[in-house]
C-alpha cells in the first residue's frame, strides 16, 4: 500500500511540475514579444499615472488641480488611482529623467503638462499613452501628426491663442503703439509659434517689432530692460520661462510706463496689463475626459488633439490704473 502511494504522489509532483513549465513557456515567450503597453492595469491593482510639469507657475499648477479634480469626479479618485506628479523646476534635464522614471516604474499613463514636458515624455516612451495639456503648437513640436490623426501614442489638449485678438485688445486699450517688444525663450518651440503669429500680424498692419530672448529666469531682467525706449508696449506668449518670472518683467514695464500684454491669465495677475486667452482650469478638465477615454480603452492615436472654442479676456485693473489706461469695460 505504501509503495502504491508512494507512486501516486510522485507522479502527482510529476504532474505539478509539468503543469508548472508549461505555463511558465507561454510568460517567457510573451516577455520576448514587443506590444503596446495598455491604459488599463490588471484587475484589482490601482492605475498609475504620473505627471510630469516642466515649472510650477499658477497656470500650470491650475491645469494640475483641475485635472486631478476631475479625474476624481469620473470615478478615478485615490482609491482607485496613484498619481506620481514631479516637477522639473524648469530643467529639460530633470524633464529627462522624470520621464525615464516613469517608463520604469512601468506606469500606465503620463500626463505632460506644457510642451516641453510632452517632448520628453515623448521622447522617453512610444508605448505608454501620453495624454498632454497646455501645448500651443502640437504639430511642430512633433508630438502628433496632425490635430485630427495624432497617430501615436500622443494626444491632449492645446492652449493655442487668438494672437490676432490680443493685439486688437491692445489697439482698443492703448491706440498708437508704433513698435512692440516681444519677450520669450527661444527654445520653447510653443513660444516660436506664437511668436511668428505675431510678427505676421504686425507685418500686415506696418507696426514694427524688436525681440528680446532669453534661455533662464535669470535673463528676463537684462531682456525687459534692453527693450525700454525702443519700445512703446510689450508681449510675451504662453512661456514658461517668462511666467516663472513675471513678477520680473512686469515690474519693470510698470516702472517705465509700458504696458505689456501677455498670453495666460496667471501672467496677467502676476502684473500683466491684459490678455485674451483660454480658461486653464476648463483645459485641465478636458485633458482629465481625455485621459478617462483612454484609461476605458480608446486609442491616442484616433483620439483628435483638443482646442478651446471660447476665450475669456482677463486684465489686470491695478497695472491699468498705475498706466492711465481704462479697463472699466472689462470689470466686472
Amino acid at each position: 500500500m505504501k509503495k502504491i502511494l508512494s507512486v501516486v504522489l510522485a507522479l502527482m509532483l510529476a504532474l505539478s511540475l509539468l503543469a508548472g513549465c508549461g505555463s511558465a513557456a507561454p510568460a517567457s515567450s510573451a516577455a520576448q514579444e514587443s506590444t503596446p503597453a495598455s491604459a488599463a492595469p490588471a484587475s484589482g491593482e490601482k492605475i498609475k499615472i504620473g505627471i510630469v510639469q516642466i515649472v510650477e507657475h499658477p497656470s500650470l499648477d491650475q491645469i494640475r488641480k483641475a485635472f486631478t479634480d476631475e479625474l476624481a469626479a469620473e470615478g478615478y479618485d485615490d482609491s482607485k488611482v496613484e498619481i506620481d506628479y514631479q516637477s522639473a523646476q524648469g530643467e529639460m534635464s530633470n524633464v529627462t529623467s522624470i520621464c525615464q522614471k516613469f517608463v520604469g516604474d512601468k506606469v500606465d499613463m503620463i500626463v505632460a503638462i506644457a510642451t516641453p514636458s510632452a517632448q520628453g515624455a515623448a521622447a522617453a516612451t512610444s508605448d505608454i499613452p501620453i495624454i498632454f495639456s497646455a501645448v500651443t503648437d502640437p504639430v511642430g513640436a512633433e508630438l502628433v501628426n496632425s490635430l485630427d490623426a495624432p497617430g501615436g501614442n500622443c494626444t491632449g489638449t492645446s492652449d493655442a491663442i487668438p494672437t490676432d485678438q490680443i493685439f486688437s485688445l491692445a489697439d482698443e486699450l492703448t491706440p498708437g503703439i508704433k513698435t512692440y517688444g516681444f519677450i520669450y525663450n527661444l527654445s520653447e518651440v510653443n513660444s516660436v509659434s506664437v511668436i511668428k503669429e505675431a510678427q505676421a500680424y504686425q507685418d500686415s498692419k506696418g507696426i514694427k517689432y524688436e525681440e528680446a530672448t532669453v534661455a533662464n529666469v535669470g535673463e528676463l531682467t537684462t531682456a525687459a530692460e534692453s527693450l525700454v525706449g525702443k519700445a512703446d508696449a510689450f508681449f510675451s506668449p504662453i512661456d514658461n520661462t517668462v511666467a516663472s518670472g513675471m513678477v520680473t518683467v512686469a515690474d519693470i514695464a510698470a516702472k517705465n510706463k509700458i504696458p505689456y500684454y501677455v498670453s495666460a491669465d496667471s501672467m496677467v495677475n502676476d502684473g500683466g496689463l491684459a490678455t485674451v486667452g483660454v480658461d486653464y482650469t476648463q483645459l485641465g478638465k478636458q485633458t482629465a475626459e481625455m485621459a478617462v477615454k483612454v484609461l476605458k480603452g480608446a486609442s491616442p492615436a484616433t483620439m483628435p488633439v483638443e482646442t478651446m472654442k471660447t476665450y475669456t479676456t482677463t486684465v489686470n485693473s491695478d497695472t491699468a490704473k498705475a498706466l492711465g489706461v481704462d479697463v472699466s469695460k472689462y470689470v466686472k
